[in-house]
């Protein structure tokens, strides 16, 4: 007897459950559809903007070197650059093969870039070298203080506690991790 009470009770509970949706479902507005929020379309539209311009809205190439400034560092005309650097970049793309090879280091492709740039301006291939190496480290310099800022940010909010943010600093500086709004990335 107290099986068969259990269960109809059991039975009833579910049919109530299922009724109850069913009515839900019946009376949902079939009409409504979700609208994206401006703020995540623009903000978007904005992320691309700020990496293609750079923070302060200067050109860049590459890995965040500001074309202005190397510009000036190589005493060539801007627009000269830009050619230089377009043909230094197809001169050293790599081909179906060999973009396939990852023995290639970084260090190489970018000593192969400077000899490519250079050439193409006319430039000492050491003059070069030495402003992208700077220009570079710059860039890196900025980055890390941007992400630094962006986790203090964080643990001041209550996002992260200081542990967490010290975590993910510590990837960051291994080149494991990223932090997103970091300018030019």
């Amino acid at each position: 007897m107290k099986k068969t009470m259990i269960a109809g009770i059991s039975a009833a509970a579910l049919a109530a459950g299922v009724g109850l949706g069913a009515t839900q479902l019946a009376n949902a507005d079939s009409s409504a559809s979700p609208t994206p929020s401006a703020s995540s379309t623009a903000t978007n539209k904005a992320d691309k903007d700020e990496t293609a311009k750079g923070s302060k809205g200067e050109r860049r190439g590459g890995r965040g070197i500001d074309q202005a400034a190397l510009a000036k560092k190589l005493g060539v005309s801007e627009d000269d650059l830009s050619k230089a650097v377009d043909a230094a970049r197809e001169a050293t793309r790599p081909s179906n093969e060999q973009g396939k090879d990852q023995s290639t280091s970084k260090e190489d492709r970018q000593a192969a870039f400077a000899k490519a740039l250079a050439k193409e301006l006319g430039v000492d291939e050491a003059k070069v070298t030495a402003a992208l190496k700077e220009l570079r480290e710059a860039a890196d310099s900025e980055r890390a203080a941007a992400a630094k800022e962006k986790l203090a940010e964080a643990v001041k909010s209550g996002t992260l506690t200081q542990e967490e943010a010290d975590a993910v600093q510590k990837a960051v500086d291994k080149g494991i991790a990223s932090v997103r709004g970091e300018k030019g990335r």
